[in-house]
């Protein structure tokens, strides 16, 4: 009997151990584009003869009760135990021009608006989750409350997975980090619980990307061309198959031309614990197709979350 106890509570001292080492997700808190333009923080630039916009981070960062509000709100998290990337660091440690010049670049000009300096950010910064945050000081004589919003976003998709908003409680004080810090402490809990069951389910299953192979009009063969006696499309396919998590994607298009993969699981980490992006996980596959084919081709990338490989040449 008293072997089955000692044996029972190494287990759960083992389940305890193993559950407190739990992987987190790496997550940034970011003002919101609607924050962003409510308060003239943004690039303008024109895309198509219509004016369009993204948030310029830095000048968003100048305004001194946002900056509050972003470090208050990565004390929560680092209380709960998420580690967190600094806005304000990662901006820094990009080239303002090259940010503003791409932010600026439009369609028309031949450069796509694909990435843009929000992207860029967020891609330096290799985040797993955003948190965009909204707020709002509302007055009523010398009473405050704050209205707000946080959304927890995945950057490669950009599909909300969590979420919070409110108006908190009447106060006198004049803080906003007070404010926002009573209004959202109640709902912290819920809000990084849904941020954590989303982060497992992509430490299990793999992050989503979209994978797309196309070919150069000029070259000679196509996706149909057999090598080393197999099709094109189905060495591509198999690549995938042992590549992905699980084998999980799905081919939307296929024809001789061109291969489109939705719904592409890869790792959130690759073989050295480094963070895995779609560049980096596409990279894997020009790497594969040039060693073993010979098959030049130039890999594009369209955003964070879609990779686009033109076979053929570079």
């Amino acid at each position: 009997m008293n072997r089955k106890i000692l044996t029972l509570t190494l287990v759960l001292c083992c389940s305890s151990f193993l559950f407190s080492q739990a992987k987190k997700p790496t997550i940034m808190v970011v003002p919101s584009t609607t924050w962003c333009y409510e308060n003239d923080c943004v690039t303008f630039y024109d895309n198509y003869g219509e004016e369009d916009f993204v948030p310029n981070f830095r000048k968003a960062l100048l305004n001194s009760d946002l900056k509050l509000a972003i470090v208050k709100l990565g004390e929560l998290m680092a209380e709960r135990g998420f580690p967190l990337k600094d806005l304000e660091q990662t901006t820094k440690s990009i080239n303002q021009k090259t940010i503003e010049e791409q932010a600026l670049e439009s369609k028309t000009s031949g450069s796509p608006i694909a990435v843009t300096a929000y992207e860029e950010i967020i891609n330096r910064a290799k985040c797993d989750i955003i948190m965009e945050l909204t707020y709002t000081v509302n007055e009523s004589g010398p009473r405050k409350t704050i209205s707000y919003i946080l959304a927890g976003k995945d950057p490669y998709t950009n599909k909300q997975i969590a979420a919070a908003s409110g108006t908190g409680a009447p106060s006198f004080s004049a803080d906003v980090v007070v404010l926002l810090e009573e209004a959202v402490l109640n709902y912290m809990d819920g809000f990084t619980s849904q941020l954590q069951s989303y982060f497992d389910d992509l430490f299990e299953n793999g992050r989503e990307t979209g994978v797309s192979i196309k070919r150069f009009a000029n070259w000679d063969e196509d996706l149909e061309s057999e090598f080393g006696g197999e099709e094109l499309n189905v060495i591509i396919e198999e690549w995938m198959e042992e590549n992905t998590v699980k084998g999980r994607f799905n081919i939307t298009d296929a024809t001789e031309n061109m291969m489109i993969f939705e719904q592409v699981r890869i790792p959130l980490y690759d073989a050295r614990e480094n963070a895995m992006d779609t560049r980096k996980f596409v990279r894997e596959l020009q790497k594969y197709l040039k060693s073993t084919y010979s098959i030049d081709s130039k890999l594009i990338t369209r955003g964070l979350g879609e990779a686009q490989l033109i076979l053929g040449e570079k």
